[in-house]
């Protein structure tokens, strides 16, 4: 049989993905930060689009015409009082007087001493405020250089010292080996220890440290004393059995009470594990909900937070400028087209991802509300299944349009993932209890143990199964109480 090539007609359907459509479900799972970057970037990129403004221009000109008569009025008045002045500070021939009234020796002084900040002739009402004025933070490695600027630390030990500081992290530890540092200086591993330790004394106590220990032990002799020799050695041998509580143990080696021991943990209370910490450069991360939820009587009512989003408008001046058709040429009515159909797609598509949202935020209050009422341990479990039937859509947009995206409520301020669940099981609830409830009960349980007879991981589960109804296997429970940062029951004891 002859092979042949041929033309035939077929029609069908199929699913294609636009690029509005990818656009569409790009900003849906993007944050709100996120969303006002690209917005901001499309306003530069896209000439049709622009930002709606707060007050028109036409209405800023009303105002402005309203006004003109009331400061037309106020500047007569103004003029007659500068001409009264003047008839007190000149004469007949022009020359001037000293005005009868004034009082200079507050203008000479005000003019001698002017604010803090504000130089001679400039008026403070002209200067930003303190609140917009930006401030660079010291981190600890700028700290430490400085202190080395006025140490008597010169030469070559100057070079290795800045070598030194240079490799301390954050945290205030000495992050590379005397070796290390050695072969790139180049100098000898005894000499660049030498050094260390001079930089071992500079403020704070403990920095430069190369362990936990080595920290600790620097910290000590800082803060001297008489039982800083004991608090070494318990340092030096007894860190283990210290971080356990075994105070017993304590006191048998050293010979000392067991009393004492705990006087010397104490003391330990006052020594910083992580000394660079106080002078860390991180920024706190404020985060801004994009949804409301407030309660009005009986009742949750969600209101979207537009605040800080740019509203966006389609340009008229490209708008006539298509209109007018004859008067622009192809190539310019095909670009400026093509850019105006962008723009509205991505008008439409911020909208369509707003009502989304406010959509599924009113689903989650709907299934949650007892947890808006009483708290924690009433949460539900839920999965995207129960809000993607309840409002019609796939569970695929509802978990792109909850991923980082945060909803301030009366409870406080969440992410809208913490209230999809899965439940753990309960005797009592056919759908199981959500894991956040879980770690609230075991939260309560361990701050209200014995510091001698702290619970076990099985006694825990023992104890949420009696109480709470709630059956689960102990390695969830370990997996919760590491979650919650909680160290295990050997560590919580307290051996007094």
């Amino acid at each position: 049989m002859a092979l042949e090539i041929k033309q035939s007609m077929k029609l069908g359907q199929s699913l294609v993905v636009t690029p509005q459509l990818q656009q569409a479900i790009k900003l849906l799972q993007l944050s709100r930060l996120e969303l006002t970057n690209l917005i901001q970037k499309e306003l530069t990129e896209n000439p049709c689009l622009e930002e709606e403004e707060e007050e028109s221009e036409t209405q800023r000109l009303e105002a402005e015409e309203e006004s003109h008569g009331e400061q037309h009025e106020k500047a007569k008045e103004e003029d007659k009082g500068h001409e009264h002045a003047m008839d007190e500070v000149g004469n007949k021939d022009g020359e001037l007087k000293e005005p009868s009234n004034f009082d200079w020796e507050n203008y000479v002084s005000s003019y001698n001493a002017p604010e803090k900040g504000v130089g001679r002739g400039q008026d403070s009402e002209d200067l930003p405020s303190f609140e917009n004025t930006l401030r660079k933070t010291e981190t600890l490695q700028d700290y430490l250089y400085w202190q080395l600027g006025l140490s008597n630390i010169g030469g070559e030990e100057h070079k290795i010292a800045e070598e030194i500081i240079g490799n301390i992290n954050d945290d205030g530890y000495l992050q590379a080996t005397l070796e290390e540092m050695a072969a790139l200086l180049p100098t000898t591993p005894d000499k660049v220890e030498a050094v260390l330790k001079k930089v071992q004394e500079f403020d704070p106590a403990g920095v430069a440290a190369r362990d936990l220990k080595e920290c600790l032990l620097l910290q000590c002799k800082s803060l001297g004393g008489d039982e800083s020799e004991l608090v070494a050695k318990v340092i030096e041998n007894h860190l283990g059995d210290l971080e356990r509580h075994n105070y017993k143990q304590i006191a048998k080696s050293l010979g000392i009470p067991v009393e004492r021991v705990a006087e010397i943990a104490k003391f330990m209370q006052q020594l910083d594990p992580k000394p660079g910490r106080g002078h860390s450069s991180e920024q706190p991360q404020y985060i801004t909900p994009d949804v409301h939820v407030i309660k009005i009587g009986n009742d949750y009512v969600v209101t979207l937070n537009e605040d800080g989003l740019p509203k966006l408008n389609i340009s008229p001046l490209y708008r006539r400028a298509i209109m007018a058709g004859e008067t622009v040429g192809a190539q310019a009515k095909d670009y400026i087209q093509d850019k105006l159909r962008q723009a509205l797609w991505l008008i439409k598509s911020i909208h369509q991802r707003q009502r989304t949202l406010y959509r599924v935020t009113k689903s989650i209050v709907k299934f949650q509300k007892e947890f808006l009422d009483k708290g924690t341990t009433s949460l539900k479990p839920m999965v995207l299944k129960d809000v993607a039937e309840d409002i019609g859509m796939h569970e695929s947009t509802i978990s792109r349009v909850t991923t980082n995206k945060y909803v301030h409520t009366p409870r406080g301020l969440f992410e809208l993932k913490y209230f999809f669940n899965s439940g753990l099981g309960s005797s009592i609830n056919s759908d199981g209890v959500a894991p956040e409830v879980v770690k609230e009960y075991l939260q309560k349980m361990v701050s209200g143990e014995s510091p001698e007879n702290p619970l076990s991981d099985q006694e825990i589960t023992a104890a949420l199964k009696n109480q709470y109804n709630i059956d689960i296997a102990r390695r969830t429970v370990a997996k919760y109480r590491e979650v919650l940062g909680i160290s295990p029951s050997s560590r919580r004891k307290r051996h007094l």
